[in-house]
């Protein structure tokens, strides 16, 4: 009954979710599908690459590619 909110902690995230929406937004479509799809749907790279006809490695690529671009807009 007695429980101290931690304000600090949720205002934190808000912005966080935030800045991420907004480094999304710079993403090509196909880059936005294998962000999602790696890290909201917690799938491998080798299970991205067979969903969307590519190899692993070309998905390294553009997840990393993608990240380096989401980095520079949060």
């Amino acid at each position: 009954m007695d429980q101290v909110s931690d304000d600090k902690n949720s205002e934190n995230l808000w912005l966080e979710n935030i800045s991420l929406n907004e480094a999304l937004k710079h993403l090509a479509e196909r880059e936005k599908y294998i962000i999602n799809l790696r890290f909201f749907k917690g799938k491998t790279q080798m299970e991205v690459a067979e969903e969307i006809g590519i190899s692993q490695a070309q998905v390294s690529r553009l997840e990393k590619s993608a990240l380096k671009r989401m980095r520079k807009y949060m």
